[in-house]
């Protein structure tokens, strides 16, 4: 048996809802109504460690991400004086995989506002990474005086990769792309893409995460809101609606992250055009009326794994100024 069987046989997998994962806090379940669907959200509602302030951040993950990936961030915070709710969003991870579901960035906004109504969260900060960044974005502009501050950590959707010229995939070839995902493409993408090449040991428990859900009992149904969940993202920018941006927002980028969706189909010029994270950051600070920008000069697509210590620095103190 080769090395990469043994490493498959072993490799841990998970359930449809991440059974067996550990979360770093206390995973609670929030069951609602969503389109003639009995739908449950996992989330973390972590208080304040010691003095709270009376402010609450909300968490919004990326798509290879979890709430869980955002560990270092709920502790900084909680430890800040701050509330942190951390949800993982329909399709994803500790949430319910529906077989038929339209995924919109209005609909996980939604989700996610019925959510905090639930929990009492009359008025947060949302701070959204990666795609969680274009959701985060869509719940700032559908509820806008609910949101005292918007911060976005390396958001993809800072360019419009469909009218760039990026080829259309349809949600089978999607599908079809997402049951063949392992441990090691999964490990070989982010390499690439998010850490400009380089790679720590703890990343490896978010690459297991991923592909263990992936390739565990639900593998069908999660490729398969996987693949609805990349139409969204492609079909549905957020790019022409930053200049509608009412709140301060905090733009965190890590400059040397290269992710364009996409890309790996694209031509060599649009895919030469698109993914350059040290142009866009600047590009959208000007786009987004009351911005600040902080670029993080080598760091990758998740700067806040990447050097926790100087993300959140630089969060607090945003977080902690009257802007």
């Amino acid at each position: 048996m080769g090395t990469s069987a043994m490493a498959a046989e072993t490799a841990p997998t998970y359930g449809p809802e991440l059974q067996g994962f550990d979360y770093p806090y206390t995973l609670k379940h929030f069951t609602f109504e969503s389109q003639g669907n009995s739908l449950q959200m996992g989330y973390m509602d972590v208080a304040a460690n010691g003095k709270a302030n009376g402010h609450t951040v909300v968490l919004l993950h990326g798509k290879n991400f979890c709430a869980a990936t955002w560990e270092s961030s709920i502790k900084a915070l909680t430890d800040a004086g701050y509330r942190v709710v951390a949800p993982d969003q329909i399709g994803f991870c500790t949430s319910s995989k529906p077989e038929h579901y339209q995924y919109s960035f209005q609909q996980l906004a939604d989700n996610t506002h019925e959510l905090l109504n639930d929990l009492g969260v009359k008025e947060a900060t949302i701070l959204g990474h990666s795609t969680g960044g274009m959701l985060a974005t869509r719940y700032a502009l559908l509820y806008p005086t609910e949101v005292e501050r918007l911060a976005l950590v390396n958001p993809i959707g800072l360019e419009d990769w469909k009218a760039l010229g990026v080829p259309y995939r349809t949600v089978d070839q999607w599908f079809d792309r997402e049951t063949k995902l392992d441990a090691q493409s999964i490990r070989k993408y982010e390499q690439h893409t998010y850490y400009a090449g380089s790679w720590k040991p703890e990343y490896d428990r978010w690459v297991t995460m991923l592909a263990g859900l992936n390739q565990g009992p639900g593998h069908n149904v999660v490729a398969w809101n996987s693949a609805l969940i990349y139409d969204m993202i492609f079909t549905q920018p957020v790019v022409y609606e930053f200049k509608d941006l009412k709140m301060p927002t905090l733009l965190l980028i890590g400059d040397a992250d290269t992710t364009a969706i996409g890309s790996d189909i694209a031509p060599a010029d649009v895919k030469a055009r698109i993914g350059h994270y040290n142009v866009l950051g600047k590009q959208v600070a000007q786009m987004i009326p009351h911005s600040t920008l902080v670029e993080f000069p080598g760091l990758g697509h998740a700067p806040q794994m990447e050097q926790p210590a100087q993300f959140h620095q630089a969060l607090l103190s945003w977080l902690g100024s009257t802007n």
